[in-house]
């Protein structure tokens, strides 16, 4: 667990020069920037003051203090471990050379919740169990335009009636298990919860999970590139919700399940409308889903544009 410095002896630390050099998140979208649970969007660590880390242990420090803050991170971090993120915080990397390598960031205990928390601008690798774990009820997370290399784990999970997240503008270059949702087939009490939005991520040469769903409804995946992609594309069981719209399949087997289950899971719940599918099968789709429009208004891009917007987008640095 991080070591929590009382407010006085944290901002009392010196700002490297670098403090300034990381551009501003602006505003989420999708469902992190719905009211709902005590909040009325996600606005991370804006409240409090910004600190430059570079090392693991003042990662720790600063990400599991009991206040806000906006925390630079500068360089390569390596870490053995999940280091644990609470309340109210930004985590934005500066520049395009930021990077968490050999663990990850784990949102939230069952007793520090980890909301309002937005993590950008940083490259993963080779973690040691998940790369971010959304857990625990986490709600309102924004995870912009990041990147994703293979660990031993997840990528980005989210399960244990976390919801209010948005995933977008990232890419998986190889991961496997890349995007679970939904902690289990036996964890009902996600049932209510898990409302994400997924858009415009690359998913370049990853395997499976893109993402696996569980309950969740509606879960929004819209604009997404999936490119090479390995054992299938999204997969929606045990009764979930999943409007895919505006994805653009290439060279994809198998797009969707859905109304076959997948794996051990039973059936869930699929539309699909204004993909395109290149060199690749049928997506699975059945049943009716709550529409995402009844939170949130979103523009969609035609799908036949996703390729070159979001290889031109996504990731960090941009």
């Amino acid at each position: 667990m991080p070591t929590v410095l009382g407010l006085a002896l944290v901002a009392s630390l010196p700002l490297p020069a670098t403090a300034a050099a990381a551009a501003p998140p602006g505003a989420p979208d999708g469902f992190a920037s719905v009211a709902g649970l005590g909040l009325t969007g996600t606005t991370g660590g804006a409240a409090g003051p910004t600190v430059t880390v570079t090392t693991a242990a003042d990662l720790a420090r600063y990400a599991g203090a009991n206040t806000p803050y906006t925390i630079l991170v500068s360089g390569r971090i390596s870490t053995g471990s999940m280091i644990t993120v609470v309340a109210n915080k930004s985590i934005l990397g500066v520049g395009s050379t930021a990077e968490i390598t050999g663990g990850g960031l784990q949102l939230g205990t069952t007793t520090r919740p980890g909301n309002n928390v937005i993590i950008r601008n940083i490259r993963f690798t080779d973690a040691d169990d998940d790369s971010i774990s959304v857990t625990n009820g986490a709600h309102h997370v924004w995870i912009d335009h990041n990147e994703f290399g293979p660990g031993y784990d997840g990528s980005l999970d989210i399960k244990r009636k976390s919801t209010f997240v948005t995933v977008s503008w990232n890419v998986f270059r190889g991961t496997d298990k890349t995007m679970l949702l939904g902690h289990s087939d036996n964890y009902r009490d996600d049932i209510g919860y898990l409302r994400v939005s997924y858009h415009h991520n690359w998913f370049d040469g990853s395997n499976q999970r893109h993402p696996r769903v569980r309950f969740g409804e509606p879960v929004h995946v819209y604009n997404n590139y999936y490119d090479n992609v390995g054992a299938y594309g999204i997969a929606s069981t045990e009764n979930a919700g999943v409007v895919a719209e505006g994805n653009y399949f290439e060279n994809v087997a198998y797009p969707c399940h859905s109304t076959g289950g997948y794996a051990e899971s039973n059936p869930g719940r699929l539309v699909q409308r204004a993909n395109v599918f290149v060199n690749s099968g049928v997506c699975e789709a059945g049943g009716t889903v709550t529409e995402p429009r009844t939170f949130y208004s979103y523009t969609l891009d035609p799908a036949a544009n996703v390729p070159a917007l979001v290889t031109a987008g996504a990731g960090v640095g941009r």
